[in-house]
C-alpha cells in the first residue's frame, strides 16, 4: 500500500519525525528558511498533507493550487492566523494544530521576560559582556521588585491562567481584561475595558489572538494609558503591538521596558527596537523545550493518523 506523501515546512524533533518516517513518505524542507509561496504551492500538488509552521504563510491562492493534491494542513503550532482557513473550508481542506501542550513553556518565557525587563537583566549582562562593569555600587542598574505590583493580563486563555499562577508565587495581584466575564476570572480584578486594565497595571502581558480584531491593540494612545514605570510583556502575538509607537515610548519613557518574544513581520525585529536598552529581546522562544516541540509535533502526527484512517481530528480548526 503506497504511503501518504508529507511535507515538512522545517526541520522538527528527531523523534517526531522518526514516527512519521514510519508511516509516511516525508520530503523535509532542509533549508533553514522559510518556503516561498511557489515552493509551498507545488508541494499542495505533489503531496497528501502540507505541515507547516507559523514562519509560513498559506494563503488563499496556495491553498486554491491549481491540481491540488494535498487534503490536510497539519499546523506546528497553536496559532493559525498564518493560514486562510476561509480558503480552506471552501476548498475542503482540512486544518489542524497543536494546542494545550505548549502551555507551560510559554509561560515561563512570560515570566522570564517580565523578570528580564523588571531587574534588567538584558542591561547587566550585556554591560559585563562588552567589559564596562565597574563593580558592585548601591545605585547600579536598580530595577523594580515584583512584590506587590500589579500584573495586567490581556486575554485570558491556558496561557494567561499559567502566567497568573507563576506571578501571585512572585507575591504579585493579577487584573485581567478578555472576553471572559468577570465571573470566569476568580480571584484576579476584572477590568471591562483595555484602557482600564493599562491604567491599573505596573506590568501588562499581552496573550490575546492576532487578527484583524486586535491588530495594534496597543498603539501610541495604549502606551500612553500606562503607568509611567510600566513594563510591557508580549508572548502572543507580534501584530498585537505597534513596533515604532512602543521604540518611541521607550525612547522618550513613557513606559520603563518591554520585554517580547513575538514580532509583527519575523524575523526582521524594527530597528529602532534593537537600539533600545530596555527593550528585551528573544528570538521567539516561547515553546522552545525539548518536551514541548516533541509534543507539538507528536499531536500533528496523532492528527494525520487520524485522518488518514477516515476518523475525526483531534484538533480541528477548519
Amino acid at each position: 500500500m503506497t504511503k501518504p506523501r508529507i511535507l515538512l515546512t522545517r526541520r522538527w524533533p528527531e523523534a517526531v519525525e522518526a514516527r512519521l518516517a514510519a508511516r509516511y513518505e516525508v520530503t523535509r524542507n532542509e533549508r533553514d528558511v522559510p518556503m516561498d509561496a511557489a515552493a509551498l504551492a507545488r508541494a499542495m500538488r505533489e503531496h497528501d498533507a502540507l505541515c507547516p509552521t507559523v514562519t509560513d504563510r498559506i494563503t488563499r491562492d496556495i491553498l486554491l493550487t491549481v491540481g491540488r493534491r494535498a487534503r490536510i494542513i497539519g499546523n506546528y503550532g497553536a496559532g493559525f492566523e498564518h493560514i486562510d482557513l476561509d480558503a480552506a473550508r471552501a476548498a475542503g481542506i482540512a486544518v489542524s494544530n497543536t494546542p494545550d501542550v505548549l502551555t507551560d513553556a510559554t509561560a515561563d518565557i512570560a515570566m522570564t521576560l517580565i523578570l528580564m525587563a523588571t531587574r534588567r537583566a538584558g542591561e547587566g549582562e550585556r554591560e559585563l559582556r562588552a567589559g564596562e562593569w565597574t563593580g558592585w555600587r548601591p545605585t547600579h542598574l536598580l530595577g523594580q521588585s515584583l512584590r506587590g505590583k500589579i500584573l495586567g493580563l490581556v486575554g485570558y486563555g491556558r496561557i494567561a491562567r499559567a502566567v497568573a499562577v507563576r506571578a501571585r508565587a512572585f507575591g504579585m495581584d493579577v487584573a485581567v481584561h478578555s472576553r471572559s466575564q468577570a465571573d470566569d476570572v476568580p480571584d484576579c480584578a476584572y477590568h471591562p475595558t483595555l484602557d482600564g486594565l493599562l491604567r491599573a497595571a505596573d506590568i501588562v502581558s499581552l496573550h490575546a489572538p492576532g487578527g484583524a480584531a486586535t491588530h495594534h491593540m496597543i498603539d501610541a494612545d495604549a502606551l500612553a494609558a500606562m503607568k509611567p514605570g510600566a513594563v510591557l510583556v508580549n508572548t502572543g502575538r507580534g501584530t498585537l503591538v505597534d513596533e515604532a509607537a512602543l521604540a518611541a515610548s521607550l525612547s522618550n519613557a513613557t513606559i520603563a521596558a518591554a520585554g517580547l518574544d513575538v514580532y509583527a513581520d519575523e524575523p526582521r525585529v524594527h530597528p529602532a527596537l534593537v537600539d533600545r536598552p530596555n527593550a528585551v529581546l528573544l528570538p521567539h522562544l516561547g515553546s522552545a523545550t525539548l518536551e514541548t516541540r516533541e509534543a507539538m509535533g507528536m499531536k500533528v502526527a496523532d492528527n494525520l493518523d487520524r485522518f488518514f484512517a477516515g476518523e475525526p481530528l483531534l484538533d480541528r480548526v477548519a
